[in-house]
């Protein structure tokens, strides 16, 4: 059983950092192409724009991948139904594993895998949103050194 845990979870984890790692360059291909003319990054508003419009997307790129978890739970049979399922990938990629809902012994490393792989891009996240935000106040300055000349 060891042996099946390790390569669903291998597979399960290839797929979300697939997942994560196009979504992270598409994001960062959107900002590069629209960043400058859609939004204006010299007001508080505008920053506000633009980093609400990361941080959804961040959210929506977690969601698919505690998703495709949730997913193979209920194709594995180690959940009943989808809400105990979602519930259980949900504070395991997280890590906050409440404990209230667990699964058989036999699954255990996948769990496990899942916690590692949602500390991981939950880690790769917060790196993008800080360097999306750092870009942010390096045009800011860029404009306001403008405007001293």
């Amino acid at each position: 059983m060891l042996l099946l845990n390790l390569i669903v979870a291998g597979v399960l984890v290839s797929i979300c950092f697939a997942v994560h790692f196009a979504g992270l360059v598409g994001l960062s291909a959107l900002i590069r192409k629209r960043g400058d003319t859609h939004v204006n990054l010299s007001t508080v508003a505008g920053q506000g724009v633009a980093i609400f419009f990361i941080l959804i997307s961040l959210f929506a790129l977690h969601s698919i991948e505690i998703w495709i978890f949730t997913f193979a739970y209920l194709a594995l049979d180690i959940f009943p139904d989808v809400e105990t399922a979602v519930y259980y990938s949900t504070t395991t990629f997280t890590t906050v594993g409440y404990g209230d809902v667990v699964v058989d012994k036999g699954w255990r490393m996948l769990g496990a895998a899942e916690s590692v792989i949602g500390f991981l891009l939950l880690g790769w996240s917060t790196a993008f949103l800080v360097s999306v935000s750092a870009r942010v106040r390096s045009f800011e300055a860029r404009i306001e050194q403008l405007d001293d000349d």
